[in-house]
């Protein structure tokens, strides 16, 4: 069992400052350090609530103050524990609805199950399905950041803020990184290539595209709903109908389009794919040993992840 709440030996401040309550809705350590910051930052007190796990691994959740007619905000955190973070959030968005709150917004810097925003054969739009259970559980208000696809604002039927991590991504390249004018920016996958065009455009630097890496679209072998169909015979639908083969996909050979040779590569990914960014690296330096071999000359990769993806981390 783990209470959320703040020490009784911390001064106290003005907990009813707007009538705002400020809740984490675990004591995960990056939960637990982004609302004390939010909190210090706002000059309020964290509320007191309850979240713990039953013997049987189930989620209860106790508010410990009177949240009637206020402004509630609920910061959440993605763990690797997702459903279990999940089940957190909406227990106790439902706790401050039935306990009369007058708004409860949920602070969500990472948006769980954002990339299952598509139908893939007889898969599901898991979004969406999420969605829905938080507008039903009372959630008036999201604020999130870098949405993997901007469409799943329009999975909400309620007002949704989708921040974005890219300033500070960009002012830490241009401070951080030295020469970065000798950069280049590199998309992991044609796929990724319009964020990091994105990210050139901005940082007036060339890009680079890394083409042929495995990609997680569906098999249209394995798949029944083949369009066209894998065989000529049509004589089912209409005898005289012909409909044209399909033709099989190809993978081509993994290359890198674009020049990366002396230059530090920065690669931009949406989240911590650690087996696509080493295959990344690995390519970005074949590319230099192509253009530059024998030279001396250093290639520096410096992986950029978007904030959502960092605050994954446990």
């Amino acid at each position: 069992m783990f209470c959320v709440a703040p020490p009784e030996s911390e001064a106290k401040m003005n907990i009813t400052k707007g009538g705002l309550v400020l809740f984490s809705a675990n004591s995960n350590s990056s939960c637990m350090e982004l609302s004390k910051k939010i909190a210090e930052r706002l000059g309020v007190e964290m509320g007191k609530v309850q979240v713990y796990q039953e013997p049987d691994r189930e989620t209860r959740v106790q508010i410990q103050e009177s949240v009637r007619g206020k402004d509630v905000f609920i910061i959440q955190t993605v763990s690797k524990d997702v459903n279990t973070t999940i089940m957190e959030l909406l227990i106790m968005v439902y706790a401050c609805k039935t306990s009369c709150a007058k708004s409860i917004i949920g602070v969500i810097p990472y948006f769980p199950y954002s990339k299952q925003c598509k139908m893939r054969k007889r898969g599901s739009i898991v979004s969406k399905l999420l969605a829905s259970m938080m507008c039903k559980a009372g959630l008036t208000h999201l604020i999130t950041m870098d949405l993997h696809q901007k469409e799943i604002q329009g999975f909400f039927n309620i007002p949704v803020d989708n921040l974005r991590a890219s300033p500070f991504l960009l002012q830490y390249i241009q401070e951080e990184i030295p020469d970065y004018r000798n950069a280049v920016i590199v998309a992991k996958s044609p796929a990724s290539a319009k964020r990091a065009q994105s990210f050139a455009e901005r940082l007036r630097l060339g890009i680079a595209v890394i083409h042929g890496e495995a990609q997680d679209a569906e098999s249209d072998l394995v798949d029944g709903r083949h369009s066209p169909p894998m065989v000529r015979s049509a004589a089912a639908i209409h005898p005289s109908l012909e409909i044209p083969m399909l033709i099989p996909k190809e993978k081509p050979p993994i290359t890198v389009v674009g020049d990366v040779g002396g230059r530090t590569a920065v690669i931009v990914v949406r989240r911590p794919l650690f087996l696509s960014l080493c295959r990344a690296c690995r390519w970005c330096f074949a590319g230099w040993l192509a253009s530059r071999a024998g030279d001396g000359a250093r290639t520096t990769l410096l992986m950029m992840w978007t904030a959502s993806s960092l605050q994954q981390r446990p």
